[in-house]
């Protein structure tokens, strides 16, 4: 297997809404929310779903690299419900193997609300579900030594089960990479994100946003001096100023695409990790892998939903 995915299993509702219904129910633009089930059927109530997807950051960069060819496998907790067997078999399709044995439990599936406002940003609201209650017992040795490189997200980092089962993952990959997925996760687990940075993960993508507020970084240029001090691949997107991935003292950047339609910017991370580590994996140089990224994430934003 080329990568293997660990990450939160979580079914995508998409749904448009108005500037107005964030102001009414007290959410923050384009950030992600953990909610409780009470709260996320309140909110969901009188709203018209546009679509729904199995997704989760992590799944959604895998369903990526197995439509680039790739051998991928995915870890993820999901119910034996419903949904459950919507999110399984989504990914079938996609030809991703499942590594989860999936039982029945009292707790439901989780579900991710995407709302989308009029300038196309998305402010997302969470209920985890079973998908945070990942353990190292979920995680089998044997299918990580297996692949390539582990991938991980940080919306599934949490103290905890979820913490072992990162150790258990990172201990046993060939090539560790995460993503640290949104400002909240950063904010939420600063010192433990900085600790995986810094001393176990090969590879970190961020968005410039995040590795900022990680580092608590006056500018720009102090993320690049951080990189080249911890010898370490760190991948950032930079919106309409591109990309950069900086590893050792070699820093390599790429330009944003322009004139884009833009429609929908979720999905537009978990595309772009997907298109570098296409050609990570598959010996492309760091250029290269950054344009592949690009081009997918470009694509991805030119449509709704996360998946190609």
């Amino acid at each position: 297997m080329k990568i293997l995915g660990i990450g939160n299993a979580i079914v995508d509702v998409i749904c448009k809404i108005d500037d107005s219904f964030l102001k009414e129910n007290n959410l923050t633009r384009s950030t992600m929310k953990l909610v409780e089930k009470n709260e996320f059927t309140k909110l969901i109530k009188n709203l018209k779903i546009e679509k729904t997807i199995s997704g989760g950051s992590v799944a959604n960069s895998i369903v990526g690299l197995s439509q680039l060819g790739n051998k991928v496998g995915f870890i993820g907790k999901i119910n034996d419900d419903e949904l459950g067997r919507k999110y399984s078999d989504g990914l079938k399709k996609e030809k991703v193997k499942f590594h989860y044995n999936v039982k029945s439990d009292e707790i439901p599936t989780g579900t991710c609300l995407i709302l989308i406002t009029p300038d196309s940003e998305r402010t997302m609201c969470t209920f985890l579900g079973i998908a945070g209650k990942i353990s190292e017992k979920d995680i089998e040795e044997k299918i990580v030594k297996q692949s390539d490189i582990t991938f991980l997200e940080g919306y599934l980092w949490d103290k905890g089960d979820p913490q072992k089962a990162f150790n258990k993952a990172i201990n046993n990959s060939v090539i560790s990479a995460m993503s640290l997925s949104d400002l909240f996760c950063v904010e939420r687990h600063k010192n433990y994100f900085l600790d995986l940075v810094q001393n176990k993960l090969d590879i970190t993508f961020a968005n410039e946003q995040e590795i900022i507020a990680l580092i608590n970084a006056k500018n720009f240029n102090e993320v690049v001096e951080f990189a080249k001090k911890i010898k370490k691949l760190i991948v950032v997107t930079r919106g309409k100023n591109g990309s950069i991935a900086i590893h050792n003292d070699k820093v390599v950047e790429c330009s944003a695409k322009k004139n884009l339609k833009i429609v929908d910017l979720t999905g537009a991370g978990d595309l772009f990790a997907a298109g570098f580590l296409h050609g990570y994996v598959n010996n492309f140089s760091l250029m290269e892998s950054l344009k592949k990224g690009t081009e997918l994430s470009s694509k991805i934003i030119q449509q709704v939903g996360a998946r190609l």
